[in-house]
């Protein structure tokens, strides 16, 4: 183990930090070269709902929290520039930003994944007949879920933005280009291929941009970054007291594929966070689901692409945060766990929460949260607020379990399941992991790990003082590593304290104590 600090004196780095930019905050996390948590910070942002189903970032607010976090944690691990080996990052999907090359500031609000205020634009691109030719290409559906017509929306609505876009004056990005441009002083304008492939706007099978899919959309080549591996040189930044090359960016959720070892085909991981989102790995094939769930890119090494299958619930953890600040039922999110498992289940109280619109297999962008079930004495209080959390896992853990049922079809088990694991903010709810376990007949693990949620946080080349993390994930994970893969995929993990984390064929025993008639249940 080399402490943090441990080279002074020394050329040798002796650290690696994650840069954790979600949906809600930022995190950042300095990790030693064996992968162990040194110190973190976080830092919550607001979120701006200009109107119904839109939901806006303030790119400055992410800018200046991932800065803070990044000096704080720094400061907590006692570590200067000269101790870090390398940068990684990780972010949110699909979400926006449209920038100035000149001044480097935002034209507007960044529009999160969230927002739905584009799905008549995606409702008349479908009527026209131009989904399936979409989905070949880029794995996607037509949804305002991906990037695309964000962009354009963006060039419609703010004066001027069209015209200096097709002139080259502006760039545009999803979270982590916003902040290589920041970090790099403007020197790159760059992304991976885990987030472009979100865009609607690349071939997933190339790992380019399609002229094509560009005019369809009406997006300025101009306008949009490099793609480059996830492990790739994006760039130093000298904003931490000296410079720090940049050498990894995966999307959130692929980021949180490789870091719980997911390198197999079949292999799937389910993270439960702002949203609920699982990956199932197909390897080399890009398997087109015939249920409407989506093929993407699960990471990119030396020009090679690993594929995917995902499905995507919306609202997942951001549930929790309505019932705390919207409805104030609760005090703090951990509290839902104990609720849920104290609800009882003969109280049949149902949410669905829709609250931006409905995802895989049905992608209505429309639809909006509902309840039902309520029972003549139920009145805002602690006990509703039992209902409302122990239902909302039930039908998470339902609908999960539609997902996994429909991405084993799409697969034509060609890919059977060998490994499901469990992350994210709300990953660490054991009544919710032993219900989605009992609903699949298979025991769901816990992830472990510095604050729950971090699975991983960012690839970075191995080289840089970390050769052995990706043998040493593969080795945890029970599958080892691809004999192909000449470049090794180093995730910025908090260390597994499930070292045998695989679904092991029995169900769970305290499924049907906690919800005896799960099997009853209709799915969302």
């Amino acid at each position: 183990m080399i402490a943090a600090g441990a080279s002074r004196g020394y050329d040798m780095p002796t650290c690696l930090i994650a840069i954790d930019q979600g949906t809600t905050s930022s995190r950042a996390i300095v990790f030693d070269t064996a992968l162990t948590p040194l110190a973190s910070a976080q830092q919550e942002f607001t979120q701006h709902f200009p109107g119904d189903g839109e939901v806006e970032h303030d790119p400055e607010e992410i800018w200046q929290s991932v800065v803070a976090t990044v000096r704080a944690a720094m400061a907590q691990a006692g570590v200067t520039a000269g101790d870090v080996a390398a940068i990684g990052i990780t972010n949110q999907r699909e979400t926006a930003v449209i920038w100035d090359r000149a001044t480097g500031k935002p034209i507007h609000n960044a529009i999160v994944w969230q927002d739905r205020r584009t799905a008549s634009a995606c409702a008349a691109l479908r009527a026209a007949g131009h989904e399936p030719g979409i989905t070949q290409k880029t794995g996607l559906l037509l949804d305002p879920y991906f990037s695309a017509t964000k962009i354009a929306w963006l060039l419609d609505h703010v004066a001027g933005a069209r015209a200096a876009a097709e002139g080259g004056r502006l760039a545009f990005g999803t979270i982590d280009t916003f902040l290589l441009w920041r970090l790099t002083g403007g020197r790159v304008h760059a992304t991976d291929a885990t987030n472009a492939a979100r865009t609607l706007l690349l071939d997933i099978r190339t790992a380019a941009w399609d002229p094509e899919l560009a005019a369809l959309f009406r997006v300025p080549l101009a306008l949009l970054p490099e793609v480059r591996d996830c492990a790739a040189e994006f760039g130093t930044t000298d904003l931490f007291g000296g410079s720090i090359r940049i050498l990894g960016v995966a999307g959130d959720q692929q980021a949180a594929t490789v870091g719980q070892g997911c390198f197999a085909p079949g292999m799937m991981k389910s993270t439960y966070g702002t949203g609920c989102f699982a990956l199932l790995n197909t390897g080399s094939q890009m398997v087109i689901s015939r249920n409407r769930l989506l093929t993407t890119i699960a990471y990119q090494l030396a020009g090679r692409r690993t594929y995917a299958l995902e499905g995507a619930i919306f609202v997942a953890g951001a549930t929790v945060q309505w019932l705390r600040d919207g409805l104030r039922l609760i005090r703090s999110a951990a509290e839902t766990g104990e609720l849920a498992a104290a609800a009882d289940p003969a109280e049949q109280v149902y949410l669905v929460p829709a609250f931006v619109g409905l995802g895989a297999p049905w992608w209505d962008a429309q639809a909006r949260g509902a309840r039902s079930g309520r029972l003549p004495d139920a009145r805002p209080d602690r006990r509703h607020a039992r209902r409302l959390a122990g239902r909302r896992r039930h039908c998470l853990a339902r609908r999960r379990r539609h997902d996994r049922e429909r991405r084993r079809d799409a697969v034509s088990g060609r890919h059977p399941g060998r490994a499901r694991r469990s992350s994210g903010g709300d990953g660490d709810d054991g009544a919710r992991r032993r219900l989605a376990g009992g609903l699949r007949g298979r025991r769901v693990p816990r992830s472990g790990g510095l604050c729950q949620n971090l699975e991983a946080r960012a690839p970075v080349r191995a080289e840089d003082g970390c050769g052995r993390a990706r043998e040493e994930m593969g080795g945890l994970a029970g599958c080892g590593a691809a004999d192909d893969e000449q470049q090794v995929l180093v995730a910025l993990v908090a260390r597994m304290e499930a070292r045998s984390a695989v679904i092991r064929d029995k169900p769970s025993p305290d499924c049907a104590s906690l919800h005896p008639g799960y099997k009853n249940t209709v799915a969302i």
